[in-house]
């Protein structure tokens, strides 16, 4: 090991590109050489303090990317590797020295379980945007950050979680059995982390029948994003009916480069957004949450979209509503300079029947109701989500798309959407 620190100093001195990143490599990449600085201090002390000094002028860089409330803006896959990897380099730096050198107080680190907890739903998936999978897996770190930061309902989650996965060592190492559910510790059931524009709501903590529903606004500029500002997700009766389809293979010819953009996973068609003439949103577009309300009658977040199509659109809100805790109210107003094709999409798994301005998507022992409010006129049909191969065909996924009658300058679509049990 020793030989082998030696020999990488000069190449982790040099790579400033992850060393100055924001995002879950230097965190990697960090904890990684960190920790094995730390296992040879004794031998090598000066090549020891070299790293570790390195490490603790790079870590904030990315640490800095919870603030201001616990967000993530990767996605909850990479959450799990950033996170998990800035903990075990700061229990390491506590175990060996004692100190974290007060890594572990930057703004938004303690409320980072507060993101996890809030973007599982009840069906057992997570609101996977960004490359992410849905799976909630694991993650040991929860239980050393409820104890770092005193969050009992951290210690609940993973412990909920290891009923259902593989333990690991750590689970061992940090077990916290102090453990308290988010309604037991009086949390909200709606959350807003402004720091990555991304919302959270809830009919309740304790029925696994319940209503979820994730939304984000977001920057499609950030590490790992997909072109999906906008979209959303549902669970209710134990089940997801609205998807995100994920990534796509990593190997796919330029998947983080030029190519990015026209694989269907990544591309905004994908997404439960609305569409405009077809195209991408800017690479480059941000939208910000700009109104956020939790009231047991009503819940909503209302996102400025007017920057996902520079040109073609001069006003773009969508607002996601749950409505007395039972019904989801998703609306978009539109004004274009021109006229242009606006299609509302939801991908889901779900068999779909469709009749006119009404849909009825069904899964075992559910239905999910779905009604074009407005337009007068707008009708549901179905599209695939089949791709050219070699992407990922998306077996058992279709599309439900409200389809207007022609283009508009002028809109205002709204689509409200009701579980219930099947009779």
């Amino acid at each position: 090991m020793e030989k082998g620190l030696k020999q990488s100093l000069p190449i982790y001195q040099a790579q400033r590109s992850w060393a100055m990143a924001r995002h879950n490599w230097n965190q990697v990449c960090n904890g990684g050489i960190g920790i094995g600085a730390l296992a040879v201090a004794g031998e090598e002390p000066e090549l020891a303090r070299t790293i570790l000094n390195f490490a603790r002028q790079s870590l904030p860089r990315a640490m800095n990317s919870y603030a201001p409330d616990g967000g993530w803006d990767e996605g909850p896959g990479y959450w799990h590797y950033a996170t998990r990897y800035n903990v075990y380099f700061l229990a390491a730096l506590e175990s060996a020295l004692g100190t974290d050198f007060g890594l572990s107080s930057t703004q938004g680190f303690s409320r980072a379980g507060h993101f996890r907890v809030h973007f599982c739903g009840p069906s057992g998936r997570t609101f996977n945007y960004a490359d992410a999978g849905d799976t909630v897996g694991g993650a040991a770190e929860m239980f050393w950050l409820a104890r770092k930061f005193s969050q009992p309902v951290y210690s609940w989650h993973q412990q909920r979680q290891l009923a259902s996965v593989r333990p690991e060592a750590l689970d061992l190492v940090w077990f916290q059995p102090e453990a308290a559910s988010p309604s037991q510790a009086g949390w909200p059931l709606d959350e807003f982390f402004k720091g990555v524009n991304v919302a959270f709501f809830r009919s309740s903590w304790d029925d696994p029948d319940g209503i979820f529903l994730a939304v984000k606004g977001g920057d499609n500029k950030a590490n790992h994003s997909q072109l999906d500002l906008g979209t959303f997700v549902v669970d209710a009766g134990r089940t997801r009916w609205a998807i995100d389809l994920g990534p796509d293979d990593y190997n796919l010819p330029q998947y983080f480069g030029k190519l990015r953009w026209t694989y269907y996973r990544m591309r905004t068609e994908s997404h439960n957004v609305l569409l405009v003439d077809g195209e991408n949103q800017s690479p480059k577009a941000e939208a910000p949450i700009t109104e956020f309300v939790s009231k047991p009658e009503r819940a909503f977040a209302r996102i400025d979209l007017s920057g996902a199509y520079p040109g073609r659109v001069s006003r773009h809100e969508r607002t996601v509503t749950l409505a007395q805790r039972r019904q989801i109210l998703i609306e978009d107003v539109l004004r274009a300079p021109q006229p242009v094709e606006a299609l509302w999409g939801m991908v889901t798994d779900a068999a779909v029947s469709v009749k006119g301005s009404r849909a009825e998507l069904a899964k075992p022992g559910w239905v999910l109701s779905a009604e074009v409010l407005s337009p007068k006129g707008a009708v549901f049909e179905t599209v695939s989500t089949t791709p050219p191969p070699p992407q990922r065909q998306n077996e058992g996924t279709r599309k439900l798309v409200v389809r207007l009658h022609g283009k508009v300058t002028d809109l205002r679509l709204a689509v409200r959407l009701t579980p219930r049990r099947a009779p």
